[in-house]
């Protein structure tokens, strides 16, 4: 039985089993659904932008049209890189399968010694969007092995990464997060939000880096906010986010060794975990691009647990690390003009913002509490921020 798409009336509920034209979280005005993190589209937006999509649906060659470019190959096994640079499958395991002949030997890397080969083992990975230049989002299952949470993690690599020139050059890492619940999916993984298609661009203009961008989900749930932390007796969604999602890429990407390759783009709740995981690990991680979000750990779960959760408490965090003299990290807010919250970054970079602690903030000019106008944030200058502090793959000479 196939699922037809469901498109409303303003007011009119969706009926159960039927299928949203749009799976990222919309953000509706009255009630803020992320209390502290700021307001979002107002109602008339989300049913200006769904009678879009519904008009694209019912629009018979317009739609088809549009049905081959977004999602011909949907579903479909695809891989990563030259064939000689994937690792090898493992035996079983979730998101896994068995090997089918022998490997073939990976290149090795030549001249950087920072640069990690794919360690493996292999993920199986199935098409979930493919852009204009032909790259694809594509999804797996992953259990982490060292929280021992399981959920889903979405990925794609621009095309300079299957380009033989690069075939022994890591790439730089970009983890987005999404905000609201994050869960069940990533709404980063929507090429209708541009972000991927936004660094594809920047590369073409020389503004920025080609990512590999990994999106992970952010909470174990849709109940409650876990601030990508080990909140005791709770999902280990802090070891998720900063051990097992980072151990992922590695086993199938090419990555650099050093935290010079690794960095954070979230928005509102992803943007909180994003700064914090910077902040309490800066050997691993360099720079954050934050926009909308909080800056002090808020889950109701932390209640009674007040020591674990003034460690994930970026504030306290940054004290530390200046303290310390510790790793220099960068961390680059972008807050919309029509927002609410920009008073908590300033606060944050006066008190904070010295030492090893860099910031930065950037204004989106009419922005409001949403993807859309996080990612033009990126594409007017924060792409090219995070791409000054990171490193770039060096193509092979000759």
């Amino acid at each position: 039985m196939s699922v037809q798409p469901f498109c409303p009336a303003p007011g009119q509920p969706r009926p159960f089993g039927a299928k949203s034209v749009h799976e990222y979280p919309q953000q509706p005005s009255g009630p803020d659904p992320e209390p502290g993190r700021g307001r979002g589209r107002s109602r008339r937006a989300i049913w200006i932008g769904a009678g879009v999509a519904c008009a694209l649906l019912l629009g018979g060659g317009g739609f088809a049209a549009w049905k081959n470019e977004w999602f011909s190959g949907n579903g479909e096994a695809v891989s990563f890189g030259p064939a000689a640079d994937r690792p090898a499958p493992a035996s079983g395991g979730s998101g896994q399968k068995s090997p089918s002949a022998a490997p073939v030997a990976p290149p090795k890397p030549t001249g950087d010694p920072d640069v990690l080969m794919p360690s493996g083992p292999k993920s199986d990975f199935k098409q979930t969007a493919k852009l204009d230049d032909g790259t694809v989002i594509a999804k797996t299952r992953l259990t982490g092995a060292k929280s021992g949470f399981e959920g889903d993690v979405w990925v794609w690599a621009p095309k300079e990464y299957d380009d033989p020139k690069y075939a022994k050059s890591a790439f730089p890492v970009l983890i987005a997060l999404p905000g609201g619940n994050g869960y069940p999916t990533n709404y980063w993984a929507d090429r209708s939000l541009g972000l991927q298609k936004a660094i594809a661009e920047g590369v073409e203009a020389g503004t920025s880096l080609p990512f590999i961008v990994i999106m992970p989900v952010l909470n174990p749930d849709n109940k409650y906010y876990y601030d990508g932390a080990d909140i005791p007796g709770q999902p280990k969604m802090g070891t998720w986010m900063a051990e097992d999602v980072p151990d992922f890429a590695r086993a199938n990407f090419r990555t650099y060794k050093s935290r010079d390759g690794w960095a954070f783009m979230g928005s509102s709740s992803g943007a909180f975990v994003g700064m914090k995981t910077v902040l309490q690990y800066p050997d691993r991680f360099k720079a954050v691009i934050a926009s909308g979000g909080e800056i002090t750990p808020d889950s109701p779960l932390w209640k009674g647990h007040q020591a674990e959760m003034d460690a994930n408490n970026p504030e306290k965090l940054a004290r530390k690390l200046i303290d310390s003299n510790g790793p220099e990290v960068y961390i680059n807010f972008q807050v919309g003009t029509k927002e609410t919250g920009k008073d908590r970054m300033t606060k944050f970079v006066r008190e904070y913002g010295k030492g090893p602690v860099k910031t930065t903030i950037r204004d989106i000019q009419n922005g409001e509490h949403n993807g859309w106008h996080y990612v033009r944030g990126m594409k007017e200058g924060s792409l090219e921020w995070v791409s000054k502090v990171l490193k770039g793959p060096k193509p092979e000479a000759g």
